[in-house]
């Protein structure tokens, strides 16, 4: 259930959000300050990192609690999904998880357009790939003699699907959402996979 407390706490996080959204569209993120979002905001600097630890975190979002929700629902999917299919429903989840499509649209065009925040985007997208191969692997079973040390065939995978999400992101960004995501996303894995024409 939730609380009022929650609800309180939610409608602060998007306020903060918007403000911050607003400001590195309007100055670009690098010339934003966290404390003009605070600012303008009304709320103080020490008061806005209690809702968001870091500067990135307005745009990336709490990407620990993402990289987590991303694992469970892939570990969730019955066992005769395909790990293909196990890794798209888990980032279907994950992409509207806090946000409207508008937003994840803001929000990808900012990573996208900067390279500090796409650096550490990266950095944590990584984070998510090591922490996902070994559910992968598990569903893939074990590989007959394929020795200590992670399936190759996970780490292929993930790191496959990783780059599928990620390039049919930036192309729908690119075009400001008139493309289909998942229709770019299903381009994408087809043309490694050698399903589509």
């Amino acid at each position: 259930m939730t609380t009022l407390w929650d609800r309180s706490r939610q409608v602060a996080v998007q306020e903060i959000l918007d403000t911050a959204v607003r400001l590195f569209g309007e100055q670009g993120y690098e010339q934003t300050t966290i404390a003009q979002i605070a600012r303008e905001a009304g709320i103080s600097q020490r008061s806005l990192f209690r809702y968001f630890g870091t500067k990135e975190d307005l745009v990336c979002g709490d990407q620990e609690a993402l990289g987590e929700l991303l694992k469970r629902t892939v570990e969730q999917q019955p066992a005769e999904v395909s790990v293909w299919d196990a890794l798209r429903a888990g980032f279907e989840v994950v992409l509207i998880a806090n946000h409207t499509p508008e937003r994840v649209l803001e929000l990808s065009r900012l990573i996208f357009d900067t390279p500090s925040l796409h650096a550490r985007y990266i950095e944590k997208r990584l984070r998510w790939q090591a922490e996902l191969v070994p559910v992968i692997q598990a569903r893939l079973g074990a590989a007959s003699g394929a020795g200590p040390g992670p399936d190759p065939r996970a780490k292929a995978i993930v790191a496959t699907v990783f780059a599928c999400i990620d390039t049919a992101t930036e192309l729908w960004a690119g075009h400001d959402g008139r493309l289909d995501l998942a229709d770019l996303y299903d381009d994408c894995l087809a043309a490694v996979r050698g399903g589509r024409d």
